[in-house]
């Protein structure tokens, strides 16, 4: 197994990075001297990173094999590896269940689920060949704890899903030297939760508020410096995820 490289000159791929979460931790990664590849829909377009010598931006649709295909690829050939895949695409919608479209399901299973899974597989073929790599995953504390009025069903559906498979893949892949690990956050304040959102949103946590996109960051790269934690699910949900309050 080769030796982990060191922070400065690791190599991370990021999805759905051009704006919220994924935005934040593209950012912070930056900071700490990896080099980034971003993709989403509207990387480019967004205006949000500026492509150079450390930060690659492709942009498309992730749940196309494709676009995939670009982005791993991007990140072997003009960095030559990859160490870190933050699976941070995602759709959420919320209805009541007998509401659910088959277009929101599509959506969402594309994007949670087909996008995953065609991006992990790429990654995880390349941290094959180098011994070494880490998958971390964005979850949602509503897998574990559905709350009352915040109907969800896609979002158990799919993040449920994606909490299991980090679980699973820990354990297929540690023999490699290949970690999985996944956050779960709660209600996050991005531009996705307007600001007069807010007062109900701060209400779903036991600590009256919502999580900012700079503690997402910073619980990635715990993660990423935590070589011993493997198919951990880490929630950041102010404590939501444990119980009625």
């Amino acid at each position: 197994m080769r030796n982990a490289p060191s922070e400065h000159s690791r190599v991370a791929i990021v999805t759905g990075a051009s704006s919220g979460i994924g935005l934040a931790l593209a950012r912070r990664l930056l900071d700490r001297g990896y080099r980034v590849v971003a993709t989403s829909r509207h990387i480019i377009s967004a205006k949000t990173l500026q492509d150079g010598a450390t930060l690659k931006l492709i942009e498309g649709d992730i749940a196309l094999r494709p676009t995939a295909e670009r982005v791993v690829h991007t990140a072997s050939h003009e960095f030559g590896a990859v160490d870190l895949l933050v699976n941070n695409a995602g759709i959420f919608i919320s209805k009541p269940f007998t509401e659910y479209t088959e277009a929101d399901y599509r959506r969402v299973t594309e994007t949670n689920l087909t996008g995953f899974l065609h991006v992990s597989q790429l990654a995880v073929a390349q941290m094959r060949a180098q011994r070494s790599g880490h998958v971390v995953t964005m979850s949602a504390s509503l897998a574990v704890q559905p709350v009352a009025g915040v109907p969800s069903a896609l979002a158990n559906l799919t993040k449920g899903g994606l909490e299991s498979v980090t679980r699973a893949l820990a354990i297929e892949y540690a023999s490699e030297g290949i970690r999985f690990n996944a956050i779960a956050p709660g209600a996050v304040n991005t531009p996705m939760n307007p600001q007069e959102a807010h007062e109900y949103l701060e209400q779903l946590s036991p600590l009256k508020r919502l999580a900012e996109v700079s503690e997402v960051a910073d619980l990635l790269l715990y993660l990423e410096s935590a070589a011993f934690v493997n198919g951990e699910v880490v929630h950041l949900d102010g404590g939501a995820h444990a119980g009625k309050w």
